[in-house]
C-alpha cells in the first residue's frame, strides 16, 4: 500500500529555498568540470558546496554509501562511485547526482553533460541524444499536475525517449522526495499498466522525476563495486533529473537549474 508524503506549503517553501541551493551548488560544479580531473574531486568540490551553504548530504543518508554524489561516466548509468582513478576524458559523457537536506527535508538532482575543452565540436546526433533527455524531463514535467496520474509523467517520458530512438531503462525510477531520500511513488520512465491504474497526482506531493535512457537496449547490470549499475551493451546513458512540487496551480520546479552550458559540446561514438 502506497504512503505518500503530503507536504504543507510552509515545507515546500523550504524544499525551494534547499533545491535552488542545490541548482547553484550543481550549476557551479558543472562549470568547474575539465578534462584530466577525476570524479573524486568532483565529490569533495558538491560536498563542501552543500556544507558551505549549511545543507546537508542526503546521498550519506543511505546506509553504506559515503559519498555526497553519484559521479558516472558513459556507459555508468546511476549510483556511481567517485573514484580517485576515474579520470575524465576529452568526450566523456558525465552524469552527476546529488542531493541536500535543507530543514530536515531533501532535493535531489541529477544532469548530463559531454566533457569538453576547446577543441571539438558537438555532433548532431551527440546533441540529440543529451536533448531528448531535456525535452523529456521537461515534458513530463509539464503534465505533472493535479487530476493528471503518475501513469502521464511515465508514458511522456517513454513517448519521447523511444520516439528519439532509444531506450528508456525500464527497471531504474524516479520517485517521491522530501521528508526521506526515497518516499513513495515509484515514477517509472515507462507506462507500467494503465494510466489509470497508477497513482493520483495531489497537491502536496513532492517528487524527483528522471528521465533515464540508453542509446542501446536500456537492460542494466550491478558492477562488482555493489553500487554502479552500467548498461548491459556497453552503450552510453543519459541521466535528467528535478524535484519538483505538484501544486494547485501545476507543477513547481524546486531545484531550477539556470546557465549551466547544457550540451556542452563533446566528442563520443554515436
Amino acid at each position: 500500500m502506497l504512503k505518500v508524503s503530503l507536504k504543507s506549503e510552509k515545507q515546500i517553501a523550504a524544499m525551494a529555498e534547499g533545491g535552488e541551493k542545490l541548482g547553484q551548488i550543481l550549476t557551479e560544479v558543472l562549470e568547474k568540470v575539465t578534462p584530466g580531473i577525476n570524479t573524486w574531486e568532483i565529490d569533495s568540490w558538491i560536498e563542501d558546496r552543500i556544507v558551505n551553504v549549511g545543507g546537508e548530504p542526503s546521498f550519506k543518508t543511505v546506509p553504506r554509501y559515503h559519498w555526497s554524489s553519484c559521479v558516472g561516466l558513459n556507459q555508468e548509468v546511476v549510483h556511481s562511485i567517485p573514484k580517485k582513478d576515474k579520470i575524465l576524458k576529452e568526450g566523456d559523457l558525465l552524469k552527476i547526482d546529488l542531493g541536500m537536506i535543507w530543514r530536515t527535508l531533501h532535493t535531489d538532482l541529477a544532469w548530463t553533460i559531454l566533457v569538453q575543452s576547446s577543441k571539438f565540436k558537438v555532433q548532431s546526433c551527440q546533441r540529440e541524444f543529451l536533448n531528448t533527455g531535456e525535452r523529456a524531463l521537461e515534458e513530463a514535467i509539464k503534465v505533472a499536475k493535479p487530476g493528471n496520474r503518475v501513469g502521464h509523467i511515465s508514458g511522456k517520458i517513454q513517448e519521447i525517449v523511444e520516439g528519439a530512438g532509444y531506450q528508456p531503462v525500464k527497471i531504474l525510477t524516479g520517485h517521491g522526495v522530501g521528508r526521506k531520500l526515497h518516499e513513495d511513488p515509484l515514477v517509472p520512465g515507462i507506462l507500467r499498466g494503465r494510466v489509470t491504474d497508477t497513482p493520483e497526482l495531489i497537491p502536496g506531493m513532492t517528487l524527483a522525476i528522471e528521465v533515464i535512457y540508453g542509446l542501446g537496449s536500456g537492460e542494466v547490470v550491478l558492477e562488482d563495486d555493489g553500487w554502479t549499475v552500467s548498461t548491459k551493451d556497453g552503450k552510453i546513458a543519459g541521466l535528467f533529473e528535478k524535484t519538483i512540487a505538484i501544486t494547485g496551480n501545476g507543477p513547481l520546479i524546486l531545484t531550477p537549474l539556470s546557465g549551466i552550458g547544457e550540451n556542452k559540446e563533446g566528442y563520443f561514438v554515436c
